[in-house]
């Protein structure tokens, strides 16, 4: 077993589950959506890219463009999230939670794309 392979692999996957785990609940329900949830989320999704650089394959480029795109859109959310709350709005309103969630949706959707591709490339492995 190789070591770097697990963590690279948990790291993948554990992106995927607190993505999915901040997306469940009302769209536009404030309460269902926690910002260290989405915070945690960030971190691991930007740990997994930095554990993707290394690879230089045609299957890690593409690895790597999923988590360019999760990283992309649950910044655009943490950025929503921010502005809504400290930038003079109204704050977490109906429709900026929906918009939050939507972006972690988008990020979530690359998550699910990666680990797929992850499972496709274990397979084709050979011994």
């Amino acid at each position: 077993m190789n070591p770097e392979k697990v963590v690279f692999g948990f790291f993948i996957v554990l992106a995927l589950t607190l993505n999915f785990g901040f997306f469940v609940g009302e769209i536009d329900n404030p309460d269902h959506h926690h910002v260290y949830e989405l915070f945690a989320v960030v971190v691991v999704n930007l740990i997994a890219t930095v554990l993707k650089f290394g690879d230089r394959s045609q299957m890690g480029a593409v690895l790597l463009a999923t988590s360019l795109v999760a990283n992309l859109q649950l910044l655009a959310a943490s950025i929503v999230w921010v502005v809504a709350v400290h930038g003079g709005g109204d704050g977490l309103t109906p429709t900026v939670t929906a918009s939050i969630v939507s972006l972690s949706g988008g990020a979530l959707l690359a998550n699910v794309i990666s680990v797929v591709l992850l499972i496709i490339e274990t397979v084709m492995l050979r011994r």
